[in-house]
């Protein structure tokens, strides 16, 4: 029986989520440490990526490719770092020697043929701790707030989401908003994020 992709978006989806937690050296750099758990576990990042997932799998006005809606089985990649890191991938990748908030590196090839039995993969997000928590604090609203902004910026790039205008980034932003009132497992605080300039 074939399923049509609103049904297939309400069955379990799986994601099988590449963790690297930040470092001991990168964990005490931080001034806010309750986000601490989450920073070296990847079950709670995990159950909100599949929730996000989930929810724009479902939602026809999300921009997702058909494939990701049709899938039940996704990989990708999560990892926190520092900023000296992410600056030497923003240089190696971009050609932009400089540090960042959040990068992502999609891998998703729309053309590929699978079976619903193969995992279908994303790519991969990387934060930098401490650029995130400068811009919690720069934002007045907590580490984990920002960590799930950046994470869920990543995770619209992997599928195909960019902000070449400023129109593009309002809508991107609105999004976001609407992924972060999703509750998977991590901590809401319900802080609004003011728009800035993402490097991505």
């Amino acid at each position: 029986m074939k399923l049509n992709p609103p049904l297939l978006g309400l069955l379990d989806l799986e994601l099988d989520l590449s963790f690297t937690g930040a470092s001991q050296d990168v964990l005490e750099q931080l001034s806010d440490q309750s986000p601490r758990a989450f920073l070296i576990e990847a079950e709670p990042w995990e159950k909100d990526l599949r929730a996000w997932i989930q929810f724009i799998r479902c939602d026809q006005s999300f921009t997702c490719p058909e494939l990701v809606r049709q899938t039940l089985l996704l990989s990708m990649g999560l990892q926190f770092t520092d900023d000296s890191d992410i600056a030497a991938l923003n240089s190696s990748w971009r050609q932009k020697p400089e540090k960042t908030d959040v990068l992502s590196f999609p891998v998703f090839d729309e053309n590929i043929v699978l079976s619903q039995e193969q995992s279908l993969e994303l790519g991969d997000i990387v934060v930098s701790l401490p650029t995130a928590e400068h811009q919690a604090k720069e934002q007045n609203h907590s580490l984990m707030t920002e960590l799930r902004w950046l994470v869920s910026h990543g995770l619209l790039h992997l599928l195909g989401w960019d902000h070449p205008t400023s129109h593009r980034l309002k809508e991107m932003l609105c999004y976001q908003e609407q992924l972060l009132c999703i509750n998977g497992n991590l901590p809401i605080d319900g802080d609004k994020k003011e728009e800035i300039d993402y490097a991505l």
